[in-house]
């Protein structure tokens, strides 16, 4: 069987990572009755604001359906609300709700605890370089991303 290439190697490592962290934190969200996915939606709600469906799709790289059915279940859980345009009532904004804050308090909160026991196994030493290595993982693609024609 022939090597995995280097950019493998990484994807392979951060989707491992990625199933690692949605069963770490899944409990969690099981409890709020709320999956990975519309967390996805509600973390890039509360970090970029107020969107319309494909802007929100284009930030997740999902199709807009899908966007679209994550939108519904947490509007129906009410932590977030569709608006129409006053200019264009074809155009739906999407934002996040009071009722959400709370929910990404106890995330943030139970995250952070989880995310510091497992820290507090590393060394020093390994904790810089895990820190050095995300910093330069994101670096790279930050470039990658902006260096493509759009």
């Amino acid at each position: 069987m022939e090597p995995l290439s280097k950019g493998l190697e990484i994807a392979k490592l951060f989707q491992e990572i990625m199933v690692l962290f949605r069963h770490y934190m899944g409990n969690h969200l099981e409890e709020k009755k709320i999956t990975f996915p519309q967390m996805m939606v509600m973390g890039v709600l509360s970090k970029e604001g107020t969107l319309k469906i494909t802007d929100l799709s284009a930030k997740l790289s999902l199709p807009n359906s899908t966007v679209s059915g994550l939108v519904d279940r947490l509007e129906e859980l009410g932590l977030v609300e569709r608006k129409r345009s006053e200019d264009d009532r074809r155009v739906v904004y999407v934002n996040v709700t009071e009722k959400y804050a709370n929910i990404h308090e106890s995330f943030r909160q139970y995250a952070e605890e989880k995310l510091s026991g497992a820290f507090n196994q590393a060394s020093p030493e390994e904790h810089a370089k895990v820190l050095e290595g995300l910093e330069i993982l994101k670096r790279l693609l930050c470039k990658q991303v902006q260096s493509k024609p759009g």
